[in-house]
């Protein structure tokens, strides 16, 4: 047996294979280490500049909240305007590469399904009438209205058999609250969003005949789709500005005494949206500009 400083060479050969065996393993431990740090500096800094942006984005779509209720105080202005106002809005941040567009609606132009039950709990039968038209114009189950009633009415009375499961038997606060009803789909809501509210006031419902979509001014009583087209052609030239001009248009007595003819807004939702890199921010609001701008409601995502 060779051996080399005392010790045999097989066991020299075994110790050296043994630190080999030991400085790869430790390689090993360090790169991953080392991606590992790496990869939380790339994660945590990708986090930065996303949170970030979503700041930036977010302060966006507040500038494009500011711009919009700046343009409502100006009545005047506002009053020329038929149809829902669609704009882009500047960046603010020179340095960050987004777009901002705003959508104002007004509120006033669509049917308060609030008022189809007075603030006495009763059923307000000409509202209630007025929303059935609109739902058989949908295309759309005429017994939702029911199942709105029987939800917002104080009592435990039911139109249908089981309209009054998990009733609020109070006014809805938003229109997202309409998912919230037995009976209701998804499907339903979509198509009945674009034409109804919750806002205004429920003992005196009134339609901003100005703005107000067609089926909207065909729900009116007595209002066919031939007129209701009069209505928006003449709008279209010069907006409306009283009831003799109205009148003259679709015919004196058309319209229930009951519903309110209005031809301006003064609540109006407002959608805000900012985006860069396919990245959105959104902020959803209602403005009523009675007085100041109050907000009625604020949703952002």
């Amino acid at each position: 047996m060779k051996y080399s400083n005392g010790f045999p060479l097989g066991h020299i050969h075994d110790q050296q294979g043994v630190a080999l065996v030991v400085v790869l393993l430790a390689l090993v431990l360090l790169t991953a280490m080392v991606v590992e740090f790496s990869y939380g500096v790339y994660t945590g800094t990708n986090d930065l500049y996303n949170w970030r942006d979503a700041q930036r984005l977010s302060v966006m779509a507040k500038s494009g909240v500011n711009v919009s209720a700046n343009l409502l105080s100006n009545k005047d202005m506002v009053f020329q305007y038929t149809e829902s106002i669609e704009m882009p809005i500047e960046n603010p941040f020179e340095d960050f590469n987004g777009i901002i567009t705003v959508r104002i609606e007004d509120e006033n132009a669509k049917i308060n399904i609030n008022s189809i039950v007075t603030d006495q709990g009763n059923r307000n039968d000409v509202m209630y009438i007025v929303l059935k038209s609109l739902l058989k114009l949908l295309g759309e189950d005429e017994r939702i209205s029911d199942r709105i009633v029987d939800w917002i009415d104080p009592d435990s009375i039911a139109y249908l058999s089981d309209s009054e499961a998990g009733a609020k038997n109070a006014a809805l606060q938003s229109v997202d609250e309409l998912l919230l009803i037995h009976g209701i789909s998804r499907r339903d809501y979509d198509k009945l969003l674009p034409y109804i509210t919750v806002y205004g006031n429920r003992n005196a419902p009134g339609i901003n005949i100005n703005r107000a979509e067609k089926e909207v001014i065909m729900s009116l009583a007595g209002i066919d789709e031939g007129l209701a087209q009069r209505v928006i052609d003449t709008r279209k030239a010069n907006p409306l500005d009283k009831s003799g001009e109205l009148d003259t248009i679709i015919g004196s007595g058309k319209i229930p005494a009951q519903i309110n003819i209005r031809f301006d807004g003064t609540i109006f939702s407002i959608k805000s949206t900012a985006s860069s890199g396919g990245v959105k921010r959104v902020i959803e609001t209602v403005l009523d500009t009675t007085t100041t701008n109050t907000v009625q409601y604020w949703k952002e995502y």
